[in-house]
């Protein structure tokens, strides 16, 4: 039989051997995710390090990896003897408008991908490319706006 004490963990980890990303980053990336979709809250408890390992057969260090990684980033916080606790709830979006999302993508953006011969790996190549070009024009709007802001000030003033 199971050992079942304690609370049960609202998320279960998944790895994608295939993926290239190093299996710490992709716990990360599995709590960031659920916590802006909103499947983790603040309060919820982690999965605990040896019911990780166990699951997935992975080295418990590469949990306390991922965990730190995340404590580093305000996301959870441990205690001592009870558990690993999300301690900080990003904004999330809501249901209706991830669907207004996905459909959006899923009728306009990859019927055209997919017939000018993308797969999986081409649509997800090109996706990210356009978010990193997406997130670096908007760092150099934001830059240019605060740029602007110091040169209309009056002289004297910080």
């Amino acid at each position: 039989m199971e050992d079942r004490t304690g609370p049960v963990s609202p998320i279960t980890f998944r790895l994608d051997p295939s993926s290239g990303v190093p299996t710490y980053l992709q716990l990360v990336q599995e709590v960031e995710r659920a916590l802006q979709l909103g499947y983790l809250r603040q309060g919820d408890q982690l999965p605990r390090v040896k019911d990780v390992v166990g699951t997935l057969s992975i080295n418990p260090n590469t949990v306390l990896k991922a965990y730190r990684h995340l404590e580093q980033k305000g996301l959870i916080g441990g205690r001592p003897g009870v558990g690993t606790f999300v301690i900080a709830e990003p904004k999330t979006v809501g249901l209706d408008e991830l669907h207004v999302l996905e459909r959006r993508l899923v009728t306009d953006w990859l019927p055209d991908a997919a017939s000018a011969g993308l797969d999986d790996d081409g649509m997800a190549a090109v996706f990210m490319t356009a978010l990193r070009t997406f997130r670096t024009r908007s760092e150099r709007r934001a830059e240019r706006s605060a740029q602007g802001r110091k040169a209309t000030r009056p002289k004297g003033v910080a």
